[in-house]
């Protein structure tokens, strides 16, 4: 909130400098002897509504993006600029509502966990929860009072193994395979892979085989003589299975949940110590194609571009995303160019010049784009020589 109200204090010394500027006349328009009086040209928004305008459609940006959040940071920031903005209220009052709404229906999903005795999926919803909302006093109660921190094992799927016989081997009871599978975030009747790692959480009240204890436990009847076990011919030593890095689980959570940006970041934090990890890696680029494919769908296709670029350097060949590359290119470029004939219907060259900057950017041989260019450019020129007569 401190950080708010530093920006805000900024935005309104701009706004009391830039109260001082005048509008500029409108050059060349002398009214004919004897018409009638032209009218005046309508208001224009002054610096306050500009500035506040920018934070409003920043947080419609971000709020499109699942970023709720800092969305509602923005709708704050348009309100301290400009506290008449209707629309910045009632942009901020919804949303505040949603959180809520959000926030309320992660809790309930973590208390029906709680009652399956999944209490790691619990953590994961109340977290949420208070992502959403970090004064969430209910969400913080009953991660604290009840879903408490929950230990877990690795295994290592086998060619025939199911959740059922999973949940039998590690609680005697097949039924609780269904907190294996909300654990590991699995589709909806899932056929596992061997080699794949699952997660096998601790269910409180229940027995828990440990394949720690099992090992340790003394024989019963200690037999001096006994060799010891050794691997059947062409059978590999067994291997303890390896540890989740919570970096990894975390991404991959995230990418369940359709939140490209948290997992990419996960990825990237991990990645940064082990920048040639294959796992870490193969998460990246699945976490880029998603995330791409999702904006080109929504029509962001500035966004889709780059985002399908970044994946194209780390693996031209991934997938079709050449296809969907060349797509958003070609999107982006038609979305800029009549961006540019819109701005240059309404007068704002400038603007209109930019845009079509873009388009040559991503295509130097747009004729078109740069015919526009140089016929704005000419008009610009004409508009400064008349205002220095």
């Amino acid at each position: 909130m401190r950080g708010l109200l530093r920006l805000a204090s900024a935005l309104l010394v701009a706004l009391a400098a830039g109260a001082c500027a005048t509008a500029p006349s409108v050059p060349g328009r002398a009214e004919a002897p004897g018409a009638a009086p032209a009218l005046p040209p309508p208001a224009r928004p002054s610096t306050r509504e500009q500035l506040a305008a920018r934070h409003r459609a920043q947080a419609e940006a971000l709020e499109r993006d699942g970023l709720l959040r800092r969305a509602l940071d923005e709708w704050k920031i348009a309100r301290m600029v400009n506290p008449s903005d209707a629309a910045a209220r009632e942009g901020q009052i919804k949303l505040e509502a949603r959180i809520e709404e959000a926030v309320a229906a992660r809790i309930e999903e973590a208390r029906g966990a709680l009652a399956r005795g999944s209490h790691v999926e619990a953590r994961r919803r109340l977290l949420t929860a208070l992502a959403l909302d970090p004064g969430s006093r209910m969400a913080f109660e009953v991660l604290q009072n009840e879903a408490r921190e929950v230990e877990f094992i690795t295994h290592t799927v086998r060619a025939g193994e199911t959740l059922a016989a999973l949940a039998q081997r590690y609680y005697g009871d097949r039924s609780r395979s269904e907190v294996i599978w909300e654990t590991n975030q699995l589709p909806a009747n899932p056929r596992l892979v061997a080699g794949t790692t699952l997660k096998i959480p601790e269910i409180p009240g229940l027995p828990f085989l440990r394949p720690e204890a099992r090992r340790e436990a003394p024989p019963a009847a200690p037999r001096p003589e006994a060799a010891p076990a050794t691997p059947e011919r062409g059978e590999a030593p067994r291997e303890e299975p390896p540890e989740v890095n919570p970096l990894l689980a975390d991404a991959r959570d995230a990418l369940e949940q359709r939140e490209y940006t948290l997992a990419l970041a996960d990825v990237d934090k991990y990645l940064a110590g082990s920048p040639n990890n294959r796992e870490g890696l193969d998460l990246k680029k699945l976490a880029l194609y998603r995330q791409g494919k999702e904006q080109l769908d929504q029509k962001k296709y500035d966004e889709s571009y780059r985002t399908l670029t970044q994946l194209a350097k780390l693996e031209p060949r991934y997938e079709d995303v050449a296809q969907l590359l060349q797509q958003a290119r070609s999107r982006t470029i038609e979305q800029h160019y009549r961006d540019g004939i819109r701005l240059y219907r309404e007068e704002k060259l400038r603007e209109a010049i930019q845009e079509w900057q873009v388009v040559l950017d991503l295509d130097p041989r747009h004729l078109n784009a740069r015919r526009n260019i140089e016929q704005a450019e000419r008009l610009l020129k004409g508009l400064e020589q008349r205002k220095k007569r």
